[in-house]
């Protein structure tokens, strides 16, 4: 039968020593492991990092994580979903896809707002603004990075 990669794969391990910690996550490689082999899955380790979170009072250690032999790489940042995640929790990384894809849709409405109908701007705009703006809302919205999405939010608004 043939093995296919096993994608999307989240785990999280916390420990307060490092000692435990790395104890704990040979426990899960090998769990997951022996899991997906029974599955006819197998880890991509090529596509497999790991997020170490920090505060601002943390010690960020170097890690060597791998799993008999298969070395897993450390990451700033990593995309769970849509969502963007750092290491810091600030969600700037997130934010800045969002402005990003903000300024695209907000081009589109500017340019069919003179053609379209005010019901259709809107449908457009609930359509690629809103739902941008609302996914992932509740995790990262206090944020004061986010002050620049509100101004493209406020840009966008389908004139009366």
């Amino acid at each position: 039968m043939e093995l296919k990669y096993a994608d999307d794969t989240s785990i999280i391990v916390t420990s307060p020593n490092l000692g435990n910690f790395e104890t704990k996550i040979d426990k899960i490689f090998g769990d997951i492991n022996d899991w997906f082999k029974v599955n006819h899955l197998i880890l991509n380790y090529n596509k497999t990092h790991y997020l170490q979170f920090n505060t601002k009072n943390s010690c960020d250690y170097d890690l060597k994580l791998n799993y008999q032999g298969n070395y897993v790489t450390s990451s700033s940042n990593t995309k769970f979903w849509v969502l963007i995640i750092d290491d810091s929790l600030s969600w700037n990384a997130h934010i800045d896809q969002m402005m990003y894809k903000l300024n695209t849709a907000c081009f589109l409405i500017r340019m069919i707002q003179a053609i379209m109908s005010q019901e259709t701007s809107r449908m457009v705009y609930f359509a690629y603004i809103h739902s941008i703006m609302s996914y992932g809302v509740i995790l990262g919205g206090n944020q004061p990075y986010n002050d620049k999405i509100f101004k493209i939010q406020e840009l966008s608004q389908i004139q009366e």
